[in-house]
């Protein structure tokens, strides 16, 4: 068993709430990163099928991590921006269709879709700020007969809204529309489960909560579907006979693996294994349990600092690893810089600053993060400190 106090030497020099962009990998991630340069460098690729294994052992990781039916139902990808072109450029549009999505998604989740207008595909886009029941009906509502797609992040990067996922995904399965999930906000974070959500795509990069460096991601793909994509990538590793170099043509692995049409990424496979393999021992429900209590430990310290504004929807089914505030008179720039100043690192998103701790941070942190923002608050109303450049009473 890992001695996870050993685990993050991040913590002795900041304090990283900022899983939701790019996370610090673990030392063991470190270790086998280091590792596998120093084997390269002394024995080049002589010990290539000991990588191989280390592939698989990544592939039955993922399995795991999404539920999915079988480790060859999820690709290794660049990053979720690639597993998203796939769904989007594979499917056989007609002029009229549509695909449902929210105007609020990170760019990745809205761009590829918009670029479909030139085959005539509409894209139409919930917007979260104009809605005033729950999202997931309104967004139902914007379906009809001619909705090929709908795709959403399982969770909201600006203010970590938790969609559900299971609602929607029945609805999708119900009416014949394909169900797309951007899940690396939640992927690494808390549970999640394809088969349950009746998800029939779903991707994430493994650089923030699967602690994993950029460069390498996945993407579940329904079994059944693998095979109806076009593909817009072409090469060696992605043919059934892939060891056979003599073949004149190229006849796809039958399975998500089709996707991969080049040399893996050896390095990052062994980064993202590793990772995995630390997440999966602590176990995603313990994860999810010890990240959620630090949430809950924020929200609470937050509330209790006078003229703090919270952002995120605090309802206990819509919580994830992120929580966005912003401070008395909205001067978020300002208290973004001070927490800075102070080794907190955070990030200004969806007009507040967003915290996004990790089952590792130490609650004696978060409690330091609280005193600074109740600091802060006491100071806009006095007078401010030097290695303040404004506040807005």
């Amino acid at each position: 068993m890992l001695d996870l106090s050993q685990q993050f030497p991040v913590h002795h020099h900041l304090i990283h709430l900022n899983h939701a962009a790019v996370a610090p990998w673990p030392q063991v991630t470190q270790d086998a990163v280091s590792a596998f340069a120093a084997e390269n460098a002394r024995y080049g690729s002589l010990h290539y099928p000991q990588w191989l294994a280390v592939e698989q052992q990544l592939r039955d990781k993922a399995q795991h991590l999404f539920n999915a039916p079988a480790a060859d139902d999820i690709a290794l990808v660049k990053n979720t921006s690639e597993g998203l072109s796939f769904v989007a450029y594979g499917l056989d549009w007609r002029a009229g269709d549509n695909v449902v999505g929210i105007r609020q998604e990170f760019p990745s989740n809205r761009f590829v879709w918009s670029s479909l207008a030139s085959k005539g595909v509409e894209f139409r886009q919930l917007d979260l700020t104009a809605c005033s029941g729950e999202p997931e009906d309104a967004l139902l509502a914007l379906c009809d007969a001619r909705t090929r797609l709908l795709s959403i992040s399982a969770v909201q990067y600006a203010d970590g809204l938790r969609m559900d996922l299971a609602k929607i995904g029945s609805f999708c399965r119900q009416h014949g529309i394909l169900f797309c999930v951007d899940a690396i906000q939640q992927l690494g974070a808390m549970p999640f489960d394809v088969q349950a959500i009746n998800a029939d795509f779903a991707t994430a990069d493994g650089h923030k909560w699967m602690l994993a460096p950029e460069g390498l991601g996945l993407l579940y793909v329904r079994r059944e579907l693998a095979a109806t994509l076009s593909l817009t990538q072409y090469g060696w590793h992605m043919a059934a006979g892939m060891n056979d170099y003599s073949v004149e043509h190229c006849e796809p692995y039958p399975h998500a693996r089709r996707f991969e049409c080049g040399s893996p990424n050896m390095l990052g496979i062994h980064a993202l294994n590793t990772s995995l393999g630390l997440l999966l021992e602590v176990g995603m429900e313990t994860v999810w349990q010890q990240l959620a209590g630090h949430i809950d430990h924020l929200l609470t310290g937050l509330q209790a600092i006078a003229g703090i504004e919270i952002l995120s929807d605090v309802r206990a089914e819509r919580r994830s690893g992120i929580i966005t505030f912003r401070p008395a008179g909205k001067d978020v720039e300002t208290l973004f810089r001070y927490l800075q100043t102070n080794k907190v690192f955070c990030a200004p998103r969806g007009g507040g600053i967003r915290l996004s701790p990790h089952f590792h941070t130490p609650q004696a942190q978060l409690d330091e993060v609280l005193t600074l923002v109740a600091d802060y608050q006491k100071y806009c109303h006095s007078q401010a400190p030097p290695y303040l450049v404004s506040c807005t009473p």
